[in-house]
């Protein structure tokens, strides 16, 4: 269980987003909460990768590679 405490601000634009989709105000903050730790573990894996100090590639490097930039 966990209790949050939100600017009152925020609460109201939860509320409002609650009340016109019809879903709950947790359900909303549990996907913020999920979504978050999604991306700081991207976000710390991409670092750990980086520090390795191994070669890096390019988006266009890599299409061109696999023939992908037409």
């Amino acid at each position: 269980m966990l209790g949050v405490r939100l600017e009152p601000e925020i609460e109201k634009r939860l509320e409002r987003l609650a009340k016109k989709t019809g879903r709950t105000k947790s359900y909303y903050a549990k996907e913020a909460i999920r979504q978050y730790i999604e991306d700081r573990e991207d976000s710390l894996l991409a670092d750990e990768i980086l520090s390795r100090n191994e070669p890096t590639f390019t988006l266009e490097e890599v299409r061109h590679e696999l023939g992908l930039d037409n």
